[in-house]
């Protein structure tokens, strides 16, 4: 009764048919409103008192919950493809996209107390890793099974950040976000190497160059390795930040040697190719950024933004509006501003991190035309995209 309930409703309302319709649309949006909320607080205008104070709500929402949901969008609309098994879909997708909102809500308004807020916040994680783990066993497809310790990774970065909160202790907090940061490049470095080159040969009618399997041993074993010893940070080990610098070094050093091979000079009139291209070379541009500042040269937030605003940023917006036509049975072409809107992501990552390394005295405008920037480029996207992902296929199949 439950499944034909579920069925029942994902017939009758197209919003709940496949976790990218619901959570795309709702991370987009939030991400503009908390952006806005953060540019008023940024110039003085105080309009809301958060959870743990306007900083940590800033860096905990656009990361533990806009950039977090549109992963989970993805891999809960993504399992689908790989299992062959029917994704998430209705009363079972409200009620996991009703606990991402509650914790939304309660941190924005915390009327509950902390300790139950961060276990409904990290619980959506928890639920998300359970349905990927479920469809991936069932259907045998353990190549995927790669997600699930990330998901799992993410879901203890978030209760770090939360506990470091409680037991007011900011280097948790800090160190946490960090390992999530790298938690999440790991995640666009395996679908990137998945997606981007397949997307680029097969739009472009180009033959796939072969990976070079030095620069892919490289690229990603450095990756996994840093992410060990930020893990080993924030559990408390006394490691020397020569040696997660130098993991970095190597890996900004060998990603743009994978990134060449993808053939991104040929997608330069494609926009949702080239925005793929260039969001992965802001992974091994921040990633330098990072590097460079655990040795003493310029600040880390710069390389964090890099990752968090140029590459995250600008590959969600990307993938969002790839993703969203090809599971609502669209035509995969660019639809009219999504281009603008990619270029005004990238141009946001450009400010909040080669801008600002070069010309750190005008930080307070660059700050805010980053915001502005990112505000408009999603409210472009969910403009043209909140009827497409509210409305049925037109081809009338799930999904």
């Amino acid at each position: 009764m439950a499944f034909e309930d579920s069925s029942s409703l994902s017939r009758a309302v197209p919003l709940t048919r496949l976790a990218f319709r619901p959570l795309f649309l709702l991370a987009s949006a939030f991400s503009v409103l908390a952006l806005l909320v953060w540019l008023g607080f940024w110039h003085g205008v105080f309009v809301l008192e958060p959870h743990a104070g306007m900083l940590w709500w800033h860096q905990h929402e656009m990361l533990f919950g806009v950039v977090v949901a549109v992963i989970a969008g993805f891999l809960l609309t993504a399992v689908q493809t790989w299992t062959g098994r029917r994704g998430l879909h209705g009363w079972p997708l409200v009620a996991l996209v009703g606990l991402w909102l509650a914790a939304r809500l309660l941190l924005a308004f915390p009327v509950a107390p902390a300790p139950w807020v961060a276990a409904l916040d990290v619980a959506f994680l928890v639920a998300v890793c359970g349905v990927m783990a479920h469809m991936i066993i069932a259907a045998k497809r353990w190549r995927n099974l790669v997600f699930l310790p990330v998901l799992a990774g993410l879901a203890g970065a978030n209760l770090g950040s939360h506990l470091g909160v409680l037991n007011g202790d900011p280097e948790l907090v800090r160190q946490s976000s960090y390992f999530a940061v790298l938690l999440v490049v790991t995640v666009m470095a395996v679908l990137g190497g998945r997606v981007i080159p397949m997307f680029t040969a097969n739009r472009l009618g180009l033959t796939r160059k072969p990976p070079c399997r030095i620069a892919e041993g490289l690229a990603m074993g450095s990756l996994a390795l840093a992410v060990l010893v930020q893990l080993g940070v924030v559990l408390g080990g006394a490691l020397p930040s020569w040696l997660l610098a130098t993991l970095l070094g190597v890996a900004a050093l060998s990603h743009p040697l994978r990134l060449a091979r993808w053939q991104g000079l040929a997608a330069r009139r494609e926009p949702l190719l080239w925005s793929l291209h260039l969001s992965y070379a802001f992974i091994p541009l921040g990633l330098a950024l990072w590097a460079l500042s655990l040795v003493g040269v310029g600040r880390t937030e710069l390389g964090i933004h890099a990752l968090t605003v140029g590459a995250m940023g600008t590959m969600m917006l990307s993938m969002m509006a790839r993703v969203s036509l090809g599971h609502s049975g669209r035509p995969m072409r660019c639809l009219p501003g999504i281009g603008i809107a990619l270029a005004l992501l990238v141009a946001a990552g450009l400010m909040r991190s080669v801008i600002l390394a070069l010309w750190p005295s005008i930080t307070h405008w660059t700050y805010t035309l980053s915001i502005l920037a990112w505000c408009v480029g999603y409210t472009l996207f969910v403009v043209r995209y909140a009827g497409l992902l509210a409305s049925a296929r037109p081809d009338g199949q799930a999904g």
